[in-house]
């Protein structure tokens, strides 16, 4: 091909574009995936990410369980999620291909790796003969391409290893598609310079593979077209790509920074939390201090040390570890310190499953320990909101002395988005407000457990601070003194004053997006919380662009509730909670406010879908429609129905 063919060859413009990158799960997808997505954040768009990976370190080579995929979407607007289906799939093996062709619709790509469709890796899957002969792809727009076998070509004169160089495929697809889609290049370059900093020869050759893919795009006859995503009008700023568990640990670091105090991580890894551990070991020069405990009940154990010596103690977990830390969130809830619990939530029961997501642990935090021990509870809606959710759930801690769970999950937390940076100086401050001196009515003694007025708020007294020597433990104590209680009157005092701690903590009303106004409610309301915010938001789009009135709301606080939520609901004629869990939200809702709330519930491991959503509302709104009717019709025929 000439180099005028080249500048002649046709440039289409998009608004949004689906890729995913699927193969195995050595394969480097999850790399692959995310590179794709720091230039495509570095260029502008706004992006919405969702990787899926097994749960083994190292699954079966060429099988389906070893399957691992990246997906994104991106647009030049708005977006809420990672997009159900792929416009374009670069399947690597048989494997990936048929976990995910299903996936793409008539008239998609379909980049396929054709080096690896021998017969001993399409048998490993079921296949008896190669898609690729069959006629069984017809539907798509099959591109295939050798690219092992180009990577090879590639890195001929490196000296590595056959097997070396072909490790270097998927850069080789990154390559391919960045030319595809116009995406900057030496952002990726740079990065496996430093990535690869102590083996040059490997940093080399990627970058060779990476520009042997962008080449092949250039000069093959096989891609006529090339596409154009315009950047997004965002609001002004800077903005850099994060995921939410990136976020979370931000938000940490701030939360230290806004009350004074120094940070102290006590963790155990587990997925999908860890990410959280490892960026924080990185932040020491912000007065963070991590601990990699040896299992999850010393972790907490620590963090609530910490507090109790006058640091801002944090735990995270996902929800096994939950259930190991119950004791010690309880035993905080009695000493009332100042305890960040972060949940990041993966399917279960059990070990379940710990690389998918599910929002199954709402009733564990509500109720999850032993006794009266309630505690507020926050849920991010987006990985960017994983910054301010961390960051309010630890100045509530600081300023009511009570552990704080925040409820995340697997999507959120390995999702990512564009996400404005903040002004530091801008973030409000919590004065943790120490005790300095006794406070006992005849002023000579400390009394650990005398409250503040408006708070409830017992004080916070960093032990060696000279005339404020106190008890503090499990065991009951005397309201005000702090002595241990046995009393049964004071026991029912000290277990309704905690309660009407929590209950009084002062959180934003729910806010509700209902284009026809509150004196014309909408015909549904749906209510999300956590990471439904995106697929529940791209569903009514879709809902409304096809003429129907429907309302969305989301909650971020969940214990306590928002103090409007009770009328917000009851405005409505039929109210609907989708979930990643059975329906525990929904239960709560009824519970509380008496109101015959719906459920559409989902465990699969997967987030909703925007149009599996917007079906779902269909639905609802056609049968609210019809008991429309059916009322109009007994009433104009005196029938009391």
């Amino acid at each position: 091909m000439t180099s005028s063919d080249t500048t002649a060859r046709e440039v289409v413009s998009r608004d949004r574009v689906v890729i995913r990158f699927a193969g195995d799960s050595g394969d480097g997808m999850q790399l692959t995936g995310d590179r794709f997505t720091s230039e495509t954040a570095s260029f502008g768009n706004d992006l919405s990410t969702l990787p899926n990976f097994p749960a083994e370190i190292r699954a079966p080579a060429g099988t389906l369980p070893g399957v691992s995929s990246f997906q994104l979407h991106f647009a030049n607007y708005d977006i809420l999620t990672p997009g159900d289906r792929p416009d374009v799939l670069v399947a690597m093996n048989p494997a990936a291909l048929k976990a995910n062709v299903a996936d793409l619709p008539a008239g998609g790509m379909l980049i396929v790796n054709t080096d690896e469709f021998t017969k001993r890796n399409l048998t490993k899957v079921g296949y008896t003969v190669s898609p690729l002969d069959d006629g069984s792809l017809e539907r798509y727009t099959v591109h295939e391409v050798a690219m092992a076998t180009l990577t090879r070509g590639a890195l001929e004169e490196t000296g590595l290893s056959k097997k070396d160089a072909e490790r270097a495929k998927n850069m080789f697809a990154l390559g391919l598609l960045s030319w595809m889609y116009h995406r900057p290049t030496e952002g990726t370059e740079r990065f496996l310079r430093e990535k690869f900093a102590k083996r040059p020869d490997l940093a080399e050759a990627n970058v060779l593979a990476f520009k042997a893919g962008h080449a092949y795009g250039e000069t093959t006859e096989s891609f006529a077209v090339t596409y154009e995503v315009a950047p997004a009008p965002l609001p002004a700023g800077t903005y850099r790509q994060i995921t939410g568990n990136t976020a979370l640990a931000y938000g940490i670091v701030a939360a230290g920074h806004v009350t004074g105090l120094p940070v102290f991580l006590g963790s155990y890894p587990i997925t999908p939390a860890s990410d959280i551990l490892h960026e924080l070991s990185k932040h020491k020069s912000f007065g963070v201090t991590t601990f990699q405990a040896e299992d999850e009940i010393a972790g907490v154990g620590a963090a609530l040390g910490a507090s109790f010596g006058g640091a801002l103690g944090v735990t995270t977990t996902s929800g096994p570890g939950v259930s190991l830390k119950s004791e010690t969130i309880g035993l905080a809830v009695a000493l009332e310190l100042p305890l960040l619990v972060i949940d990041v939530q993966r399917g279960g029961p059990s070990t379940g499953l710990p690389t998918k997501t599910e929002q199954a642990d709402l009733l564990q935090a509500m109720f999850g320990r032993n006794g009266e021990a309630p505690l507020p509870i926050l849920a991010p809606r987006s990985p960017g909101d994983c910054f301010g959710t961390a960051l309010e759930a630890a100045q509530i801690a600081v300023k009511y002395r009570t552990p704080v769970i925040v409820l995340s999950d697997g999507s959120v937390a390995n999702g990512s988005e564009p996400w404005r940076v903040p002004d530091i100086a801008s973030l409000p401050h919590t004065d943790p407000g120490f005790a300095t001196a006794p406070n006992s009515p005849d002023g000579a003694e400390f009394w650990p457990y005398l409250r503040d007025d408006d708070t409830l708020a017992r004080p916070w007294a960093v032990p060696g601070t000279p005339g404020l020597e106190h008890r503090i433990g499990g065991l009951e104590k005397a309201d005000g003194r702090g002595s241990i209680s046995y009393d049964p009157d004071n026991h029912d005092r000290m277990v309704r004053l905690r309660a009407a701690k929590i209950a009084g903590i002062p959180v934003p009303d729910v806010e509700v997006d209902d284009p026809t106004g509150p004196d014309d409610p909408a015909d549904l309301l749906v209510l999300g919380w956590g990471s439904t915010y995106g697929p529940i938001g791209a569903g009514a789009r879709r809902v409304r662009k096809l003429g129907h009135s429907i309302a969305t709301a989301h909650l971020r606080h969940l214990s306590p509730m928002p103090a409007n939520l009770g009328d917000v609901l009851r405005r409505y004629r039929r109210v609907l909670v989708p979930e990643m869990n059975l329906g525990q939200l929904a239960l709560l809702l009824r519970g509380e406010y008496l109101v015959d709330v719906l459920s559409y519930t989902k465990v699969a491991g997967l987030p909703f879908g925007a149009e599996e959503l917007q079906n779902v509302f269909l639905d609802h709104l056609a049968q609210n429609s019809a008991t429309q009717n059916s009322a109009t019709q007994n009433s104009a025929t005196g029938v009391i129905a």
